[in-house]
């Protein structure tokens, strides 16, 4: 099957996944259950690149398979244990409001569950390349590299994120922030790490075919993480916090690089 046909159906998976996970929220009263899917469904949609794309070369196959579920089954985890027993995220339970809870039911399908599955099909483009296309027929250098970025974003997200879970378990850090490790060079270790991971996703798919074309993934993906979802939106309730402003002045916002004194 050519690029497109497997994409096709790979949209098709992801619309089943998402109906699925909506189905549940409705039920449970609760959309926060998206975000514990956002990780898997690029999970589901790998392995499903990998049983349908005959074409490409086993081993970069396996090795971009194998990073995508390591990234986005660590991250599912993680939010399912950071959210299990805290109720709906405030962002859901304002839509809910604002929509009216009577209404909201149906319209989350369309604002939340549908618009993220078709994020999901967008952005898995450069998996996809590294499956479809089978030249060259060999693990190169651009995979080699991408496997290292790759490993320097999960060191960055998976560490941030247990960073700032063990500050958190603590109560004398109640109200202050944290700003060592990893959360000294970057105030969103977490999302740098995301985007690093796949920025090395993105570099393994550059050498098959036309995999560089899928470059507006990983853009997409930082572009999220830094103005929609990610740094921006946290930023607007972290600055609230006494000392994070001071955190601020001397701390990047995304790029990791060694604290200002």
């Amino acid at each position: 099957m050519s690029f497109f046909e497997i994409w096709g159906i790979g949209a098709l998976i992801i619309w089943a996944y998402v109906t699925v996970a909506w189905i549940i929220s409705v039920y449970l009263k609760n959309a926060s259950i998206v975000d514990v899917g956002w990780g898997m469904g690029f999970v589901v949609l790998a392995w499903a690149y990998y049983a349908l794309a005959d074409d490409g070369f086993a081993g970069r196959k396996l090795l971009i398979t194998a990073l995508v579920t390591i990234w986005g089954g660590r991250l599912s985890l993680h939010i399912l244990v950071r959210n299990w027993g805290q109720g709906e995220d405030y962002r859901y339970q304002q839509f809910r409001q604002d929509y009216g809870p009577d209404r909201y039911w149906w319209f989350s399908y369309f604002q939340v569950f549908l618009l993220q599955g078709a994020l999901i099909v967008i952005i898995s483009a450069p998996l996809l390349a590294a499956h479809t296309f089978g030249s060259p027929d060999k693990l190169t250098v651009l995979d080699g590299l991408g496997a290292l970025v790759w490993l320097i974003g999960f060191i960055f997200e998976a560490g941030g994120d247990w960073q700032l879970m063990q500050f958190k378990r603590n109560p004398a850090n109640q109200g202050q922030v944290l700003d060592h490790g990893l959360w000294a060079w970057t105030r969103h270790p977490n999302y740098f790490g995301d985007a690093a991971q796949w920025w090395g996703f993105w570099l393994i798919a550059l050498g098959t075919g036309w995999g560089g074309l899928t470059i507006f993934a990983p853009a997409l993906m930082t572009y999220l993480l830094v103005f929609v979802s990610g740094v921006a939106m946290l930023e607007r309730a972290m600055r609230q916090k006494p000392k994070y402003e001071e955190y601020m002045r001397r701390t990047s916002a995304f790029f990791p690089r060694p604290p200002k004194t």
